[in-house]
């Protein structure tokens, strides 16, 4: 049949150019609609990843990719369904204290744990204790609770140190895992990161390092009716072009983190579609001030700001994404809450660089160290050189004459470890609506993976992570938003448009702003 082939948007975005190919030409194609969904799991669903996974338990999965594969394993209390509203999940129902700080829920019955254990009020407790666990990543998600008590099987008690806005939106919807104590008793964290048991629609059967996660549907999984495929398969695949052939070939049915020129390239090969949507992901290079950039040039605010005006980074959206990313003015995104509209990106001014290098008492520019992963994030490594390259022209060099690159495991372990260089290129993406754990993640005084803290952040983050108030919370991230450009803890980049490939026989999937997975309800039409 003869269709109109698009660029299927997830959600509008203004930008011209982007509105001249939604619709490029006609073509013949194969498409499968509205199909219905089996009434059992069916067929196998092949899912590319860009990075080899650190960890799948879900308080120590470093990024995007690594949790996305958790997403299928785990489950929390809570969860931000697609209308981005906070429904229950393994709590049916909750109360709160008027006060803000006493959280009680009441336990969803009949919820089975992959080991057939059946989930109750003691695993919740298990769940805190593990997950903060000083050896995760991201411990400090867990210890938002000062004390979790169970009152009966189907009963628990939270409470918080002080009102916490996101703690049924975030922290417990994502960020805990939660796991059966007896199995955590027996096994230890070590166990759990090799085989993980959750109460998620998908059950771990084979983890092939560099090669596959192999997931096969839970049967006795609470939700009824899911999933939808019998099996789900995650290829890690850094590569882009091999991602690009494996989704022509049919070797897998979703190729994630694709170039845009690539993607478009894609349009009308048969029983290929492509999405195209707005990413609420900040990239940016990282100043160190917690550990190796201390005594360094880095440390002073205008050396900062030189660095901002020194990158061209039009030219790099240009040359790397065909125009299809925004430039960045801090690490509150357009679509946050708080986001200020009146603040300009930084400009391209290289002499303008140049006068403050000099102010801060260097003329003649310094050495440096910088490093970027490779294989995470669509063209990064090449978004890292043109950086690189910029800052050579003024005067800034780096350590060794080159930027360290190194595969993203290692170099998140050494960035959660703090032992990445005083500069280093990365992103943050937010499933939450507003910028709080990104700016808590990349910039708290006790966060894995900060780099730079300063006591007047802190305050901030701390104030907004106490208002309750959306008006008074965003009044604060605001100001907050102010101050970190003129006092820049990044060099400020860019945030994508993401774009995917997808074989035409994949069903109900709903990618969303932060690149982030729930395939429960996909499945694959025409499977057996």
């Amino acid at each position: 049949m003869v269709v109109k082939e698009e660029v299927e948007v997830i959600k509008e975005v203004e930008k011209e150019v982007i509105q001249t190919v939604e619709v490029v030409k006609e073509v013949e194609v194969e498409k499968i609609v509205e199909v219905e969904a089996p009434d059992v799991p069916k067929g196998e669903l092949i899912v590319s990843v860009s990075t080899f996974p650190n960890s799948i338990y879900m308080p120590n999965a470093a990024e995007r990719n690594a949790s996305n594969v958790a997403n299928q394993i785990w489950e929390g209390l809570t969860w931000v369904n697609d209308d981005g509203e906070v429904v229950p999940a393994l709590a049916e129902s909750w109360e709160i204290s008027e006060d803000g700080t006493e959280y009680t829920f009441k336990l969803r019955e009949g919820v089975l744990f992959h080991d057939g254990t059946p989930f109750t009020a003691k695993d919740v407790v298990a769940s805190w204790e593990a997950g903060k666990d000083p050896s995760n990543a991201y411990a400090y998600n867990a210890e938002k609770a000062k004390a979790v008590e169970v009152i009966d099987d189907y009963t628990v008690k939270m409470t918080t140190e002080a009102p916490d806005p996101l703690f049924l939106r975030s922290t417990l919807s994502k960020d805990w895992a939660m796991i059966p104590a007896a199995y955590y008793e027996e096994v230890g964290l070590e166990g759990i990161e090799k085989n993980p048991v959750g109460t998620g629609p998908f059950k771990l059967i084979e983890w092939v390092k560099g090669d596959r996660i192999a997931l096969e549907a839970f049967e006795d999984y609470w939700d009824e009716g899911l999933p939808k495929v019998a099996k789900l398969t995650f290829r890690p695949i850094p590569e882009e072009a091999t991602r690009i052939a494996a989704v022509q070939t049919g070797e897998i049915h979703i190729a994630n983190r694709l170039p845009a020129d690539e993607a478009q390239r894609l349009l009308g090969v048969e029983n290929v579609k492509v999405v195209r949507y707005p990413s609420d992901r900040v990239y940016y290079i990282s100043f160190n001030n917690l550990t190796s950039g201390i005594g360094t040039p880095i440390e002073d605010k205008l050396v900062r700001q030189a660095f901002n005006y020194a990158i061209d980074r039009e030219a790099i959206i240009d040359a790397l994404f065909n125009g299809y990313a925004d430039l960045s003015t801090g690490y509150i995104t357009p679509g946050n809450l708080g986001y200020d509209a009146s603040i300009e990106p930084y400009p391209y001014d290289p002499d303008k660089a140049k006068e403050l290098l000099a102010e801060a008492g260097y003329p003649d520019g310094f050495e440096i160290g910088m490093a970027c992963p490779t294989g995470a994030y669509t063209n990064f490594e090449q978004v890292c050189e043109a950086v690189g390259g910029y800052l050579n022209d003024v005067g800034i060099t780096f350590e060794g004459g080159e930027i360290q690159f190194m595969e993203s495991g290692q170099y998140w372990d050494l960035e959660a470890n703090k032992e990445l260089p005083p500069l280093f290129g990365d992103s943050w993406s937010t499933t939450d609506g507003e910028a709080y754990n990104r700016l808590q993640g990349a910039l708290g005084a006790d966060a894995s993976y900060a780099a730079w803290n300063t006591a007047e952040l802190q305050d901030y983050i701390d104030r907004i992570g106490s208002t309750v108030d959306d008006v008074e919370r965003g009044k604060l991230y605001s100001e907050l938003h102010k101050i970190m450009y003129d006092d820049p803890p990044f060099v400020y980049l860019y945030e994508p448009n993401t774009f995917e490939a997808i074989n035409t026989a994949v069903q109900n999937y709903k990618p969303r702003a932060a690149e982030d997975y729930f395939l429960k309800e996909v499945f694959i039409a025409g499977a057996e």
